[in-house]
């Protein structure tokens, strides 16, 4: 694929898009070009799933290592006979009810689909978006689309149409502008070639799964970059992290709100800058302190807000240049599941437990 002279953004409506702006994208999409462009849960980074070459671009785009497998997303459930082979009844069920929407599921790989597309493995994962703009390019470029999150590698995944021109900029043919995505993190990947098993949460909840498979469990893996191939995308140790460090912290909330207060007093008396990422209600604890910046991410009722605040609220505190961010975990129920597993690998993998 030749490198694009230039990214042209483009600006789509985000529930009635532009038919010829679909075209312009859908044709880059065909002649082998990326085309980054809006989901309903993050930005994607686009190529022909049938096109071996172009996905490898994908990977050389973002300086993604060869061992974390891409998502094929398609726009009707009759694709995934040319996608998925050997595929179970219980997939059939769950897209009928989850899909369009954020669940991506691992099956058997097509031979249609190429290898890179997998990380070498005969498995992909496999979903249906729901956002208008994503189905329209699918439909009009009429092939499946591998696409991960549009970003650099292991940067907090993209959310609005900047963020993609931020990491990917002369990287990418076209960037299809729709707003901010709507949920904000990456979709639930289940894995159903064997046991039924939730490799990353996600967009659907582990309770909304279980109506169908009653003993499902999370399982995700935290592998280095040159481990054995992930068998879904997003297992990676460290993902979705800020250029600062950040330190996550879990327990009792006035006990880590307290220690989260003296962390942040002693990393400014050490000369570095600090960044606290707080629902609303913790802000006037950390205002005060001299130094300190503060980026909320709405109330900690609302984790569908938190959740669609997090990346951008991360690459908030990088643009403002800090060393160093202090967050709390939220409670890990439904989507703070989800939560909970992107500030983990934001964070490295590793927590400070803060006992009462």
């Amino acid at each position: 694929m030749a490198i694009p002279e230039q990214t042209h953004v483009i600006s789509v409506d985000s529930v009635q898009p532009d038919f010829a702006a679909i075209h312009v994208a859908a044709e880059l999409l065909r002649a082998g070009q990326l085309v980054a462009f809006p989901t309903e849960t993050v930005y994607g980074l686009g190529a022909n799933a049938h096109d071996s070459a172009a996905v490898g671009c994908i990977f050389s785009a973002k300086s993604r290592p060869a061992n974390d497998p891409i998502i094929v997303h398609i726009a009707a459930l009759g694709q995934i006979d040319a996608v998925a082979r050997e595929i179970p009844d219980l997939a059939y069920q769950l897209a009928q009810h989850f899909w369009p929407g954020p669940l991506t599921l691992v099956l058997a790989r097509h031979p249609n689909i190429p290898p890179n597309v997998s990380a070498g493995l005969p498995t992909v994962a496999v979903r249906m978006p729901v956002h208008p703009v994503a189905r329209a390019l699918i439909q009009a470029a009429d092939c499946p689309i591998a696409a991960p999150s549009a970003n650099t590698f292991s940067r907090p995944s993209a959310t609005t149409a900047q963020h993609v021109l931020q990491d990917l900029g002369g990287r990418v043919a076209v960037i299809l502008d729709a707003g901010p995505t709507p949920i904000g993190l990456e979709s639930t990947v289940l894995d159903l070639t064997g046991e039924p098993v939730v490799l990353r949460p996600g967009g659907v909840d582990l309770e909304q799964l279980r109506v169908f498979i009653p003993n499902l469990q999370i399982k995700p893996r935290y592998i280095a970059t040159d481990a054995d191939p992930a068998n879904a995308p997003g297992q990676l140790t460290r993902h979705y992290a800020p250029s600062a460090q950040v330190l996550l912290f879990s327990g009792p909330v006035g006990p880590v709100r307290a220690q989260m207060q003296q962390t942040a007093h002693d990393r400014i008396a050490s000369g570095q800058r600090v960044g606290v990422l707080v629902i609303d209600e913790e802000r006037e604890l950390f205002v005060a302190l001299p130094g300190v910046q503060v980026v909320t991410l709405g109330p900690g009722d609302d984790l569908a807000q938190v959740g669609a605040r997090l990346f951008a609220a991360l690459r908030a505190l990088d643009r403002q240049g800090v060393d160093v961010i202090v967050v709390r975990a939220l409670a890990r129920a439904g989507l703070g599941a989800a939560i909970w597993d992107r500030l983990l690998r934001a964070a490295d993998g590793k927590f400070i437990a803060v006992e009462g």
